[in-house]
């Protein structure tokens, strides 16, 4: 009975991981970028689930495994994210015909915060998550229209 609570307390924070990137997807989905609202939400839930199964992972392995052959750490686990959801957004990332323009880097940034919002919750870092999301919603809304201001009134 235990594990199944813990395996809730998991899915809470997948869910709470999900709706924080959801928000991040909204508003670049409303920006109308490449990765949208759902590819934020499964970044995000998935890299909450998967750091979250790493202590049971952990545990599984060192009492299936009691002869020391595989030896376990969980930091390998954050390294791996970060490359598959660099590799994700370097889908995001192209270069514009016939324009000296790259396309998408902020999306694929925006990408990797979402990964690292979805570890944050799966830590139990709440407040950082909920923070970081504020933080991804201020740098990608508020700070591009305060460049737009400042960039159009020195063309004038």
């Amino acid at each position: 009975m235990e594990e199944f609570r813990d395996d809730l307390y998991i899915l809470l924070d997948v869910i709470i991981a999900t709706v924080l990137t959801a928000i991040i997807g909204f508003e670049r989905e409303s920006a109308h970028k490449p990765a949208g609202m759902r590819t934020n939400m499964i970044v995000g839930g998935a890299t909450c689930m998967i750091v979250a199964i790493t202590v049971p992972l952990v545990n599984f392995i060192n009492e299936y495994n009691p002869s020391e052959i595989i030896r376990t750490d969980p930091i390998r686990v954050l390294e791996a994210i970060v490359v598959g959801v660099s590799f994700i957004g370097a889908g995001t990332i192209i270069k514009a015909e016939h324009k000296e323009r790259v396309i998408g880097l902020t999306t694929a940034a925006t990408l990797l915060f979402s990964c690292a919002i979805g570890a944050s919750a799966a830590l139990k870092q709440y407040v950082l998550a909920i923070g970081a999301t504020f933080l991804v919603i201020v740098i990608n809304y508020v700070v591009k229209e305060v460049t737009r201001y400042f960039s159009d009134s020195m063309e004038r």
